[in-house]
């Protein structure tokens, strides 16, 4: 007789108990507005899920939103295409991921990562199944140790264990460029330049950048134009916010 429906079965009960024990005894509770989670709800209740500032009718080759939705690329990116394939964006960087976003890297606010994880996860999903390796965008070591953790590497490690593919950790930032906060485009191009070295091979095919917020897509530019030049074909990134306004 086949004992594993059996099993399973059990298993699946055993972890619904799970889960109800670890509500009633450290019940999860809203990062935005504070409420109690409820059942079927993650890190983010129903109603702050729904207040998002979500993009929509996005280009698909740099995520600006559009008034009407396209398979197309957007005129700016058909005119000057960038070095990468696909740019896809969970929100627009407004209020309250905004905020939420400055608290978690400038104020080490960790409890943002599980819902930060939720809202990746959904949007890597509709990116290229051919993606083969994860590049958390590097900060330079002091700017790290100054942190005391890379932001985009606890946003990645997820993207990457979900989709089980590695982790790329041989390309570094050799300069300790000011923060691109508060620089127009020109100015951002310019502290950006030749920032990043990688050291030793990619043999991965597609590579999936992942970062917490695009706003001119410049960091991602050198990086992709770095990893082709280098000899990757394809390119992808993947953000928790892009900035739809002026730089």
């Amino acid at each position: 007789m086949n004992q594993l429906p059996f099993y399973a079965a059990l298993r699946r009960k055993f972890s619904r108990l799970a889960g109800a024990l670890e509500h009633e005894l450290m019940p999860r509770r809203c990062v935005f507005c504070g409420a109690l989670a409820k059942s079927g709800e993650g890190s983010i209740c129903t109603g702050c899920a729904g207040d998002l500032p979500r993009l929509h009718n996005a280009c698909v080759r740099c995520g600006m939103p559009r008034d009407a939705a396209s398979l197309a690329p957007c005129i700016e990116c058909q005119i000057a295409p960038p070095p990468f394939y696909r740019l896809s964006a969970a929100l627009a960087y407004e209020f309250p991921i905004d905020a939420a976003i400055r608290a978690f890297k400038f104020h080490r606010q960790l409890f943002y990562v599980p819902a930060f994880t939720e809202l990746l996860l959904v949007t890597q999903e509709i990116l290229p199944v051919d993606i083969d390796a994860v590049l958390p965008v590097p900060l330079h070591r002091w700017r790290k140790l100054k942190r005391g953790f890379n932001q985009a590497m606890e946003l990645a490690l997820p993207v990457a264990e979900a989709r089980g593919i590695p982790i790329l950790r041989n390309i570094h930032r050799i300069r300790p460029t000011p923060s691109q906060s508060g620089l127009d485009a020109r100015a951002r191009q310019k502290n950006i330049k030749d920032a990043f070295v990688l050291r030793g091979r990619v043999r991965a095919r597609h590579v999936l950048l992942v970062d917490d917020v695009v706003t001119t897509g410049t960091t991602c530019k050198q990086l992709a134009t770095l990893l082709r030049k280098k000899g990757v074909p394809q390119v992808s990134v993947l953000a928790l916010a892009r900035a739809v306004g002026p730089a």
